[in-house]
């Protein structure tokens, strides 16, 4: 299936690496033009000194936690006649810890950056879109926030609320032609990965490479899955191909049969 989007702005949160960058290349492969932003200046600067990415990624240094500093940034977008599509990457993994052991910072900063700042991209974004007349929400979720997944539990709580939040804008929205649909990723390979396995094991008292063996036994196909199958799903549910699709979770996990 070729997947035209010339002509067409996406916003991607987080967007310099992983998962976000990713989504941008597929885009920008299909004719797309990309306005990510990120925390990590090094990245940032990297993109933008690539000829390879010259007026195709426009990425820009910033906290996306401040909703101060991505209302301003928004603002800086006034010049664009629409924006077709949103991509809320931002996340992290949080502690890997039993619960009564998680401090309140850390719980407070992963659903701030979890949840809080898919809020605020949608805030500002969604003006944007209804000016296009249509459009498309992407919310970045995991397979945790639908099963649940021990040690984990800010992430997990996180990632169920972002499903709660896709719902609700899907139907919102939907009266403006503006799709909202999640993705549920399951174990992903890279270094993101490497590091929870990695605080799992020691957290259990196991080591890495068992740890690693027994996620893959929780899916179907055995094998944990790569950021282009992500950015593949992302692809679609930007397209035309999935303009009555909306208010869907979609898994891309190997089939997840369970998480603990």
């Amino acid at each position: 299936m070729q997947i035209n989007l010339s002509k067409k702005n996406y916003i991607i949160s987080a967007g310099a690496d992983g998962l976000g960058f990713a989504i941008a290349n597929k885009i920008i492969s299909s004719g797309g033009k990309v306005y990510l932003s990120d925390i990590n200046k090094s990245k940032i600067d990297k993109i933008n000194a690539n000829k390879k990415y010259r007026n195709k990624i426009f990425a820009k240094h910033l906290d996306c936690t401040n909703p101060k500093d991505i209302k301003e940034y928004f603002k800086s977008l006034s010049n664009l006649k629409k924006i077709d599509g949103l991509i809320n990457n931002i996340g992290i993994a949080g502690p890997t810890k039993y619960l009564q052991n998680i401090s309140i910072d850390e719980w407070d900063q992963t659903i701030k950056t979890n949840l809080s700042s898919h809020f605020y991209f949608a805030k500002f974004a969604i003006p944007f879109l209804k000016k296009a007349k249509k459009g498309s929400i992407i919310n970045l979720s995991s397979t945790a926030g639908l099963y649940g997944f021990a040690q984990r539990s800010p992430y997990a709580s996180s990632k169920w609320a972002v499903i709660g939040l896709t719902k609700t804008l899907a139907v919102e929205l939907g009266k403006f032609k503006i799709r909202v649909n999640a993705i549920c990723p399951g174990s992903v390979n890279g270094d993101r990965m490497d590091r929870v396995i990695n605080a799992k094991a020691k957290l259990i008292k196991s080591t890495s490479k068992k740890v690693r063996k027994e996620l893959e036994s929780m899916v179907s196909l055995k094998t944990f899955v790569e950021k282009e199958d992500i950015a593949s799903m992302a692809l679609f549910l930007l397209s035309d191909a999935s303009e009555n699709v909306s208010g869907q979770i979609m898994t891309v996990d190997g089939n997840t049969e369970r998480m603990n």
